[in-house]
């Protein structure tokens, strides 16, 4: 099957813990660590975590990854 990847990013507060909550729940998977890094733009930390997820059929580019 196909491995499709994304990488969900968010200001470091709860809706960071939503996002990956949420795509946990539709079956994807954590990849790697989370990291962690100062905006000085915006004066926030923000979260990064990378998942994955094994699909049927073949991988498109023009696929909306959040909706898989």
């Amino acid at each position: 099957m196909p491995l499709i990847y994304r990488l969900l990013t968010e200001d470091d507060t709860s809706a960071f813990c939503h996002k990956i909550s949420e795509a946990l729940s539709k079956g994807w998977q954590l990849h790697g660590s989370p990291s962690m890094a100062f905006d000085p733009q915006k004066g926030v930390m923000r979260c990064a975590q990378a998942v994955t997820k094994e699909i049927e059929g073949d991988y498109h580019p023009d696929m909306k990854l959040g909706q898989q």
